[in-house]
C-alpha cells in the first residue's frame, strides 16, 4: 500500500485504485493511464511539482492532456515567478519516483492548486504513488485532504 492509498484510507474518503501494466517505453505516464484506464484525458489528472522563485516548492494538479499555465499558478500561489522543479528535488520533496508522483502522501505538504476543471467530474484520476497504480476520489474530497485551491491553472 503506497503512503497516497494510506492517506485516503485514514482520512475515510471513499476511493477506488485501477492498477494497468505500466509500459517503460511510453512518452507520457499520464497519457498512458488515462489509455489502458480506458479514460477521458480530462478525467486523468497529473501531479506536477515546481520551483518557487526565492526558495521552496508548490504542487500543481491538473489533467494529463493540458500544459500548465506557469503564470496563472504564480498567481494564485501570490508569488512572482514559477519554474518546473528538478526532478530529484520532485523526489526527495514527494518520497515518489517521477511518473508515479502522487499530490497524497507526500513526504512533505506543499502547497497545492488543483486545476478547476476536476470539479466537471464527480471522480477523477490522480497516480496513487507509483507507475501503472491510479487512485480515482472526488475532487472535493482531493482538495481537502490537501489543503489545496482550486482555480484555473491549465492551458
Amino acid at each position: 500500500m503506497t503512503p497516497a492509498v494510506k492517506t485516503a484510507k485514514l482520512a475515510g474518503v471513499p476511493f477506488q485504485t485501477h492498477s494497468y501494466q505500466h509500459d517503460p517505453q511510453h512518452d507520457s505516464y499520464g497519457m498512458e493511464a488515462a489509455e489502458k484506464l480506458g479514460l477521458p484525458a480530462a478525467r486523468v489528472f497529473k501531479t506536477l511539482v515546481v520551483s518557487i522563485d526565492g526558495g521552496g516548492l508548490a504542487v500543481g494538479v491538473l489533467p494529463v492532456s493540458s500544459k500548465l499555465d506557469l503564470k496563472a499558478l504564480a498567481k494564485v500561489l501570490k508569488v512572482k515567478k514559477l519554474v518546473m522543479a528538478e526532478p530529484r528535488a520532485v523526489e526527495r520533496s514527494s518520497g515518489y519516483v517521477l511518473g508515479g508522483v502522487s499530490p497524497l502522501g507526500q513526504k512533505r505538504k506543499l502547497p497545492t492548486v488543483i486545476d478547476i476543471s476536476a470539479t466537471q467530474s464527480s471522480t477523477i484520476y490522480v497516480s496513487a504513488g507509483k507507475r501503472g497504480l491510479e487512485i480515482e476520489l472526488n475532487p472535493h474530497d482531493l482538495a481537502t485532504l490537501l489543503d489545496a485551491t482550486m482555480a484555473e491553472i491549465a492551458k
